[in-house]
């Protein structure tokens, strides 16, 4: 499902995000770049060692990257160009909500900042840092709809989530937010 923001797009697709043919996509990342599992895991694995070892020269030269921050790396063997690292919540350390759009921001202003046309999300945070899928959509969305008014140099964002009820979710509240209705139940 996709709706029309300004003069972009934002979309809600179900698959494999390591398959995007965007132009970045994003990685729920932790704080020292270490891609074992989950979509960071997949990544790396479908891109090649390439990400890791660019992840590793980042945090070697400039230090972790903070909760809500984000680092940008080539995508190795993957579609799309680029693979940009978002540092996200964990649930239960506080404040999640904010450190959830911050590193949605931190994300897109490095797309930008690339001259990036268009990214893909993951469900940020969703899997083991323990982040409720439903709220991370009554976070992510209204954020990118946001950002879409502003007439960013990006003109395509696209949430990709690889489960079913993530994706059913996901399309429950754009459809909702697309509508005007802030009040979900």
């Amino acid at each position: 499902m996709q709706i029309q923001i300004g003069q972009g797009v934002l979309e809600v697709v179900r698959g494999d995000i390591t398959g995007m043919n965007t132009d970045a996509i994003v990685s729920a990342a932790n704080s020292r770049l270490t891609h074992g599992g989950g979509v960071a895991g997949a990544i790396v694995r479908k891109g090649g060692k390439i990400i890791q070892e660019e992840s590793d020269t980042w945090i070697y030269a400039r230090g972790e990257v903070p909760v809500g921050g984000a680092a940008i790396t080539s995508a190795g063997a993957l579609p799309a160009r680029y693979v940009i690292h978002a540092v996200g919540p964990r649930m239960g350390d506080g404040d999640e909500d904010r450190k959830l759009m911050e590193s949605l921001i931190a994300s897109l202003k490095l797309a930008e900042k690339h001259k990036l046309k268009s990214i893909a999300f993951p469900a940020i945070s969703t899997g083991i840092f323990g982040y409720p899928v439903e709220r991370c959509a009554r976070i992510m969305i209204p954020t990118l709809m946001q950002y879409l008014r502003t007439d960013p140099i990006l003109d395509t964002i696209v949430i990709c989530l690889l489960e079913e009820e993530a994706y059913s979710i996901f399309e429950r509240i754009l459809v909702k937010f697309s509508k005007g209705k802030r009040e979900l139940k």
